[in-house]
């Protein structure tokens, strides 16, 4: 029975990292045959590491 379990954990994790590679993958893709998608993901990363760098409580 734990045999069982720890591959079926082993099959999830495997799964989950196999399928996150490949929107990563796919993302990029996308990035290169689209620039202005290219654009809209540099914006978002932008806004929001000035989001996570402003301090708490300081809105304008």
């Amino acid at each position: 029975m734990k045999l069982w379990l720890l591959t079926f954990a082993a099959v999830f994790v495997f799964t989950g990292i196999l399928v996150g590679c490949l929107a990563i993958l796919l993302l990029v893709i996308l990035m290169v045959r689209f620039p202005p998608l290219l654009v809209a993901v540099l914006l978002a990363c932008w806004v929001f590491a000035r989001l996570r760098s402003a301090k708490p409580g300081t809105a304008r």
